[in-house]
């Protein structure tokens, strides 16, 4: 599979198997195949695994420990996450180093090439539009952020227990943006890369996302590039294949990716597919982050990644349906 720098790290592959479907965020699967999934990826010349304990609660990290009992094939790298919110500054670095040792013994890692601060970073006086009364579990304060993370990053780096950090870029964009272009920034960033720039549920707040310009902004600052949401939780595939409520941000995107699945059919193509093609045709992403469950998803990915990137004419049509797309907001509480 070919690769493609990320950042200013190492060669990737295009495609990087996501924790999420492994540990049946996505749907239904079972520890054999999720396994076999897993093992197969990496045949298939797949680089770099994205894990993290919340994923079916530490299920996509036992799953990597089972795959392959610690001895990683050769080239390939892991990532992890600590969902961190907003403890008390003394408590940040216990809080990330316990968090990754919990990860690295369900991996049978030593270390982690990269891990990221899964939480989302917003100003110290800034209150969220959804879910405001929690947000001190999911969100992490700017000044929390500059002076007690990065430094316990630092540390971690220094030990030995991970090779660099970065963040996981579906917050608030304006302080994604500053997080991205500060004097101590992170090596990579996971970012929405989907053609209906949604990101769906993950969206707390009522501003507008900014997926590109959070892509275009690492680039620029020599930050490395992770495509999340290729396919945005399944609303650019064929059909949503698990049961949500009506109003869920997925069941609306599905709605409004009605032209896209038009197109598809009229081409004769999978929409699943023709959105990974998408994914990795947009400017400055490294690799996209697949959240399949079963070996049948990853092949269908795997497709994908063979054919390249889209056509300068398809994508185009592609572009011209995105002007009638609208992105929904999440409720206001």
């Amino acid at each position: 599979m070919e690769q493609r720098p990320l950042g200013s790290l190492w060669p990737v592959s295009l495609l990087t198997l996501g924790g999420g479907g492994l540990g049946q965020v996505w749907g239904e699967t079972d520890r054999e195949e999720a396994v076999a999934t897993a093992r197969e990826a990496a045949g298939l010349g797949i680089t770099l695994f994205d894990m993290a304990p919340l994923y079916g609660r530490g299920e996509a990290e036992a799953v990597m420990g089972e795959a392959f009992g610690g001895k990683l094939p050769e080239g390939t790298r892991v990532t992890t996450k600590c969902f961190l919110g907003s403890p008390e500054p003394g408590d940040v670095y216990g809080k990330l180093e316990a968090s990754l040792r919990r990860s690295l013994d369900a991996m049978k890692l030593e270390r982690v090439d990269l891990f990221f601060l899964h939480t989302n970073i917003c100003p110290d006086d800034y209150v969220y539009q959804h879910d405001a009364q929690t947000q001190t579990r999911w969100a992490t304060r700017w000044s929390l952020y500059v002076d007690s993370v990065i430094p316990a990053m630092a540390k971690l780096k220094a030990e030995g227990l991970i090779g660099d950090w970065g963040i996981t870029g579906t917050g608030l964009p304006k302080s994604i943006m500053d997080a991205l272009r500060h004097e101590e920034k992170p090596a990579a960033v996971q970012a929405v890369t989907n053609l209906l720039d949604s990101p769906g549920s993950m969206r707390r707040y009522d501003e507008p996302p900014e997926p590109r310009n959070i892509i275009r902004t690492a680039k620029n600052n020599g930050v490395g590039v992770m495509g999340i949401r290729a396919v945005q939780a399944g609303a650019l595939t064929k059909a949503l294949d698990r049961d949500l409520p009506a109003d869920h941000p997925e069941v609306r995107d599905y709605e409004k990716a009605a032209p896209f699945r038009k197109l598809c059919a009229e081409l004769g193509g999978d929409p699943a597919i023709l959105a990974h093609r998408y994914a990795l045709s947009m400017d400055g992403v490294d690799t996209v982050v697949l959240g399949v469950k079963n070996r049948e998803e990853l092949r269908a990915c795997a497709k994908a990644a063979e054919a390249g990137v889209l056509e300068p004419e398809l994508r185009q049509k592609i572009d011209g349906l995105r002007l009638n797309f609208q992105i929904p907001r999440m409720p206001i509480d």
